[in-house]
């Protein structure tokens, strides 16, 4: 009999072992990643007081008639570039990337690589 894979659960799994050794502060905040089929999320996260700094998705009303698809690469490029932008005027400039248990490759590299071209580091 074979073990049945729910994607869920291992995913939990490793979000929950990668959020042991993240933590985001007022001065570098955690940059959360979550992506859907159909689009994708971040946001900068102050650990310490629970608070949400900045969000974009491919859900803004900003972002959305940019790209045709919110789910591809562009669109995680365009939202990349969102959350540096917004962050860069909020005063930050240095964030911890936590990938939410998602492969780093794909989608999720792309909006990692627009955010550091906007001029965050990580």
């Amino acid at each position: 009999m074979q073990a049945q894979i729910n994607r869920k659960a291992v995913r939990r799994r490793i979000r929950y072992r990668v959020r042991r050794q993240i933590q985001g502060t007022a001065a570098r905040p955690r940059l959360a990643v979550f992506r859907s089929h159909r689009h994708i999320y971040v946001q900068a996260i102050d650990d310490e007081r629970g608070a949400t700094l900045a969000q974009a998705s491919t859900r803004d009303s900003q972002l959305r008639g940019e790209s045709g698809c919110g789910g591809n690469r562009d669109a995680a490029q365009k939202v990349g570039q969102a959350i540096a932008e917004r962050l860069k005027s909020a005063g930050v400039e240095t964030v911890v990337f936590d990938r939410g248990g998602f492969l780093y490759h794909g989608r999720v590299k792309a909006l990692a690589d627009a955010a550091r071209e906007g001029g965050l580091k990580f």
